[in-house]
């Protein structure tokens, strides 16, 4: 009896969904890639469950008809080669014919479909590689393919998926370098009905969808890169080096609008920025290397993640030439201007200038109507204080973290930003390695303290609300762990009033879950036997006044839920205990401290960015003569 057996399809494509197939942000990137062949101008990306629940995407492509419908489940099966040689002259991002029948083998799969001008449709439904129903449906424009369970008949490889929010943002990043890519189709990606990111076309400017895709606050520091030798051409835009991040995800390398990643280009990039980068930054980069299809190789991967060159070192150091070139011809070096004589410092001027745009173009696209411009003049701001001279400035508006510090724009009351449309606030979402980066300078009226950020940037942190953040992340996880009170060895005898008393003992359970041993001790006065480390020598008798304003009614349920208002009250008279007791070395650990915080869950003090200022305004407001009218 033979022991070799053909494998079923069934199970070749279970094989090849494990090459193909990694997690959700895999099915999101071959099916956008297959739309943007299909010719789109508009895709669209629907998630459910950080895409393990359900994938949509949508685009207005060329569509199909019934018989390529059903044929694009076959394995191998593919529009985009014919012949050996077209393995050679690839243009299309897919071409191997594998991602849609190995979708299909791990999903519910379907797919709704329409050529142009069809009077009949096709819909195609797959159940875990089982063989294709197809039938007619109503005509459409461009294709819809839903993608629901994924890894529902796998349930090893379910289990190895990370957390919702880890797949959801592998799976926005996967958009995100495609929409880099092609800056003139329009993308829109929800995620639970909301919007993640939201990006018309922009074929005349890329700079608006790298904003888009980075965030606001890179589009003044874009410089273009233009290098072409030999067969090779290089284009794309960098980011000063006075905007830099703490890791390499600001590094986006595309080989004829493939994004890919090449340790020989990365090394020709960090070659180039390794004179202008301080220790441990790293460089924004959205660079776009095109060669003849016949030159590389992209083949070599089974997400096409990785290319071979034929002449490896002539791209890489058309790529370091391309960027050094902009780094020595960029403004931030004081380079002589015409007749010898120094510009500017760092040609202010016209960096201010590029500032006062952008900030006009974020105002018009939030009121409808540009604001007066940082520093010119006082002006009422909708939901908030008068303008300030300032492009970062705090506003009166209440954000998920208390006070919001909003950043380049104000945002309408009760009307969260698309991804992409504004920069997040540092006071809710702060950049990865935001606050270690920070270099402590001094202390303003015993409680601020003034850091200078990366490139120079001045960054005023309040010392309360940072240590009431961080404190607050240690109650919550003990919380969570659920730990019994640790008795002190300094118990407190209090006499409070009636009220508060009775609403304490009444409260000893969901005390003691906060980390406090109360006990009655005659009359209205009680002994506090048990505190939390951080709050040994807090003075108690605020402590528990505040404690019993924030207490959940007797009988709820203890969680963290219920118990969020006695959390903010801990964290808060713990930082008033901590706050004179901030060395520059409890400081720097607090900062990293921060860079590990959640910031969504709300504090009494959430603004711990009081003040963010670039040094280009700081520069500009330098140069600007004392009498506006001169």
């Amino acid at each position: 009896m033979a022991r070799i057996a053909r494998l079923s399809d069934v199970l070749i494509n279970k094989i090849a969904a494990g090459e193909v197939v990694e997690r959700p942000a895999s099915v999101v990137k071959e099916l956008v890639e297959n739309s943007i062949d299909a010719g789109s101008r508009t895709i669209r990306v629907a998630l459910e469950k950080g895409g393990l629940g359900r994938i949509t995407i949508s685009d207005d492509g060329h569509g199909m008809g019934m018989e390529d419908a059903r044929l694009c489940l076959e394995r191998h099966a593919t529009s985009k080669l014919r012949e050996l040689d077209d393995l050679f002259t690839i243009n299309t991002k897919g071409f191997r014919g594998e991602a849609l029948p190995a979708i299909a083998s791990v999903s519910r799969f379907t797919l709704h479909t329409a050529e142009p001008g069809a009077q009949v449709g096709t819909k195609v439904v797959v159940e875990g590689g089982s063989d294709p129903l197809v039938e007619e449906a109503p005509p459409r424009v461009g294709t819809v393919i839903s993608v629901e369970d994924l890894f529902y008949n796998t349930p090893a490889r379910r289990k190895f998926m990370k957390r919702e929010a880890t797949e959801l943002q592998h799976a926005e990043e996967a958009v995100i370098r495609l929409a880099l890519a092609h800056p003139d189709v329009a993308f829109f990606v929800e995620h639970g009905g909301q919007q993640l990111f939201t990006s018309p076309a922009s074929p005349g400017d890329p700079r608006e969808r790298i904003a888009a895709a980075l965030g606001p606050g890179v589009h003044p520091h874009l410089v273009p890169v233009e290098e072409r030798r030999l067969g090779v051409s290089v284009t794309g835009h960098i980011a000063s080096p006075e905007y830099t991040l703490p890791n390499a995800r600001g590094i986006y390398t595309f080989v004829n609008r493939r994004y890919i990643r090449d340790r020989g280009l990365n090394s020709a990039i960090q070659r180039a920025f390794q004179e202008f980068l301080a220790s441990g930054r790293q460089p924004v980069v959205v660079l776009f290397i095109d060669v003849d299809p016949r030159a590389v190789d992209v083949n070599v991967h089974p997400q096409k993640q990785e290319v071979r060159f034929a002449d490896a070192k002539g791209v890489g150091d058309t790529v370091h030439a391309a960027i050094s070139r902009a780094l020595r011809a960029a403004p931030w070096l004081g380079n002589k201007g015409e007749g010898g004589g120094p510009e500017q410092p760092r040609q202010a001027a016209h960096y201010a200038m590029a500032v006062e745009r952008f900030l006009t173009r974020a105002q018009e696209a939030t009121w409808g109507a540009p604001l007066p411009l940082p520093g010119t003049q006082d002006a009422p701001v909708p939901g908030g204080g008068p303008t300030s001279p300032l492009p970062f400035a705090p506003t009166s508006m209440q954000g998920p973290s208390g006070p919001a510090f909003a950043p380049v724009t104000t945002l309408l009351p009760g009307r969260a930003p698309a991804f992409g449309q504004a920069q997040p606030q540092l006071n809710e979402a702060p950049p990865p390695g935001y606050f270690g980066a920070l270099r402590p300078m001094g202390v303003l009226g015993e409680r601020f303290h003034v850091c200078e950020g990366p490139g120079g940037t001045l960054v005023v942190l309040d010392a309360h609300a940072a240590l009431e953040r961080a404190r607050l992340m240690g109650f919550q996880r003990m919380v969570e762990r659920e730990e019994a009170p640790v008795p002190t060895l300094f118990g407190a005898m209090v006499e409070l009033p009636v009220s508060v008393a009775k609403a304490l003992v009444e409260g000893r359970e969901a005390l003691a879950r906060l980390g406090l041993e109360v006990e009655p001790f005659g009359g209205t006065t009680l002994a506090l036997k048990a505190v939390p480390p951080s709050l040994v020598g807090a003075d108690a008798r605020a402590l528990l006044e505040a404690l019993a304003r924030a207490l959940p009614p007797p009988g709820s349920a203890l969680d963290g839920t219920t118990l969020a208002e006695g959390l903010r009250v801990l964290a808060c008279h713990a930082a008033r205990h901590a706050e004179g007791q901030l060395s520059e070395g409890k400081l720097r650990s607090l900062l990293g401290e921060l860079d590990a915080a959640d910031f969504h869950p709300s504090c009494i003090h959430g603004t711990v960015v009081v003040l963010e200022v670039p040094l280009l305004e700081l520069e500009r407001r330098a140069l600007r003569p004392p009498n506006p009218k001169i």
